[in-house]
């Protein structure tokens, strides 16, 4: 009863898909971060089914590629990329720690957070033209389960920058020792599947994630002094198009 709470929990604050409200207590979203990956997974699900209703009704490149681009945003309500805009808003102002991390508690987004998340969505947009091969659709599915294993596993090794906020909710009653087991065997399945897939293109995403996530330990650290709710949304953002982004590169030049 405790894992289904767990999930119950997971999907009700990361996604908009109808689940069964739990009441929001500690021991509730004790295992909630081993099941974040499995959002990426609907996601990935529904990118596969995307692509062959386009096949069958052979819609245009960008037709597609738009809904590729809105179907991550449909499914999770938008939650990551709310955090992506307040931490580019932030970075822009160059104010000192305390000063970036009461800009990210600001309701309000900043012209710089609109102009980063058009440029993000354009580009987001123009690597889904590039994948009207469903093999290479399908690794870069994965790399949705692949970013919400590292943003889990960052979650519970790494230093939080406030000790409160949506992330300490989950990462603190969270039973570490199961969700870092957890999260490397996401992280070693969806890794693996990649490359046999395709080995070139699963491979470059696999390396571009670890090296994201290291620099994601280094960046939050000295720029923030931890990780917060509005860092997990932008590591997440950014490791998601890397990744689709390393893939495409791959598969053009080998």
């Amino acid at each position: 009863m405790s894992l289904l709470k767990s999930l119950c929990s997971a999907f009700l604050m990361y996604s908009r898909i109808p689940f069964p409200k739990v009441q929001w207590k500690e021991e509730n979203r004790r295992f909630s971060l081993c099941f974040f990956p499995l959002i990426g997974a609907v996601i990935g699900i529904c990118l596969l089914l995307w692509y062959r209703i386009c096949e069958m009704l052979e819609v245009g490149n960008l037709f597609f590629s738009v809904g590729c681009t809105v179907i991550p945003i449909a499914v999770t309500g938008g939650i990551h990329l709310d955090g992506f805009c307040d931490v580019n808003d932030a970075l822009a102002s160059c104010a000192p720690r305390e000063k970036m991390l009461e800009i990210m508690k600001d309701p309000n987004t900043g012209a710089f957070a609109l102009i980063r998340l058009s440029v993000y969505l354009l580009i987001q947009t123009a690597v889904f033209t590039e994948l009207r091969n469903f093999n290479l659709l399908l690794i870069c599915s994965l790399c949705f389960i692949q970013s919400r294993a590292w943003s889990g596993l960052a979650a519970v090794t790494f230093p939080n920058a406030k000790g409160h906020g949506s992330l300490q909710n989950f990462s603190e009653p969270a039973h570490k020792t199961i969700t870092i087991i957890t999260e490397i065997i996401w992280l070693t399945f969806s890794a693996l599947t990649m490359i046999i897939i395709c080995p070139i293109a699963g491979t470059a995403m696999t390396v571009c994630g670890v090296i994201l996530f290291i620099y994601y330990y280094y960046f939050s650290k000295r720029k923030f002094g931890g990780i917060t709710g509005d860092l997990a949304g932008w590591f997440l953002q950014v490791a998601e198009l890397s990744a689709l982004t390393a893939a495409v590169i791959a598969n053009l030049i080998k």
